[in-house]
């Protein structure tokens, strides 16, 4: 369906002793990857929170292949793999530069009305440009 890639370059500060990237803050990585796959359709998160969204993360999975290391150029491909409902579910492939497969990984988050707190369905805009 609808896929997006983001490169970014693994900093100091996100390595162990070993140069290598501790394992949370792949959370981040994927976080990256959404927010960069939404602002691709012309949507940003604060456009949603403006609307009264909220999209809370309920499920993260991620299974670790090889690992990152300081200065790698990675690339975060982010994609949807059917249409939202109340819920949207990401799958993720994080590759460095080189072209070797890092890690896999889901996301599912829900659309949240921010006054009350309940579940809502996706927003038409956002449907709408998924369909187009």
């Amino acid at each position: 369906m609808k896929k997006n890639i983001t490169k970014l370059r693994v900093r100091y500060g996100e390595t162990d002793q070993m140069g290598v990237v501790y394992y949370g803050n792949y959370a981040e990585y994927l976080e990256q990857g959404r927010t960069e796959w939404l602002r691709a359709l012309g949507i940003t998160y604060k456009s949603m929170e403006e609307n009264d969204i909220q999209l809370p993360v309920v499920n993260l999975t991620i299974d670790y292949k090889q690992p990152a290391r300081y200065d790698d150029v990675i690339s975060i491909s982010t994609e949807l793999k059917k249409l939202p409902t109340a819920r949207i579910d990401f799958y993720y492939e994080i590759h460095n530069s080189e072209g070797t497969l890092l890690a896999t990984a889901s996301t599912t988050l829900v659309f949240i009305d921010k006054h009350t707190n309940k579940l809502r369905r996706a927003p038409a805009y956002l449907m709408e440009k998924l369909k187009a």
